[in-house]
C-alpha cells in the first residue's frame, strides 16, 4: 500500500519505478484509489483500466507509467456545484458532514472490494461490487451495496 505525499497532479511520481512489461501494456498488481466527480456520493466503481477522465492525478500516473491499463477504484464525491468555477477548489474543500459520512460508510465494502480484486481479479470484483446508479434526482439507497433501480452509470466514466 502506498499513499503519495505529493500533490494530486504529481501522483505518478510515487510510482516512477513501475513499468508494464511492454509499452502501453497492462500493469498487473496496481490498484489506484481515486475520487470521482462523475459518480454520486455513496457509490464506488472498480475498473480494470481506462482513461484519466480529466482527473489530474490519473493523468500524472498515466504519464509516468506509460500506460492507462491499470486498475482503479473510483470513489464518488459527486459533481461540483454549478457556482464553482475551479474544480480544484471543490475538491480541496472539506466535504459536508453528510457526504463525508456516506463515503465513510463505504469503507468496509471498499476494503472487501480491494481484497476481492487482490484474490479474484478485476472482472470478478466488478461483477460483485459495481452497482447501477439512480438518476441524479433520486436519493441513493440506504445500503450502498444494494443495487438500486435506475440507469447504468458505466457509460460516462471511461
Amino acid at each position: 500500500m502506498l499513499k503519495p505525499q505529493t500533490f494530486v497532479n504529481d501522483s505518478g511520481r510515487a510510482l516512477s519505478g513501475l513499468r508494464p512489461a511492454e509499452p502501453d501494456g497492462p500493469l498487473e498488481g496496481l490498484l489506484v484509489l481515486v475520487d470521482d466527480v462523475a459518480l454520486p456520493v455513496g457509490y464506488f466503481r472498480v475498473r480494470p483500466g481506462g482513461s484519466a477522465g480529466g482527473h489530474n492525478g490519473l493523468k500524472s500516473i498515466e504519464a509516468t507509467l506509460g500506460t492507462r491499463h491499470y486498475a482503479r477504484l473510483r470513489i464518488g464525491v459527486g459533481p461540483a456545484p454549478e457556482d464553482v468555477d475551479d474544480l480544484a477548489d471543490f475538491m480541496l474543500a472539506p466535504m459536508p458532514p453528510g457526504e463525508r459520512d456516506a463515503v465513510a460508510e463505504l469503507m468496509p465494502a471498499m476494503a472487501e472490494a480491494v481484497e476481492c480484486w487482490m484474490t479474484e481479479g478485476a472482472e470478478r470484483t466488478m461483477a460483485r461490487f459495481n452497482r447501477r446508479i439512480r438518476p441524479a434526482e433520486e436519493a441513493p439507497p440506504e445500503d450502498p451495496r444494494e443495487p438500486p433501480p435506475g440507469r447504468s452509470g458505466d457509460a460516462h466514466l471511461d
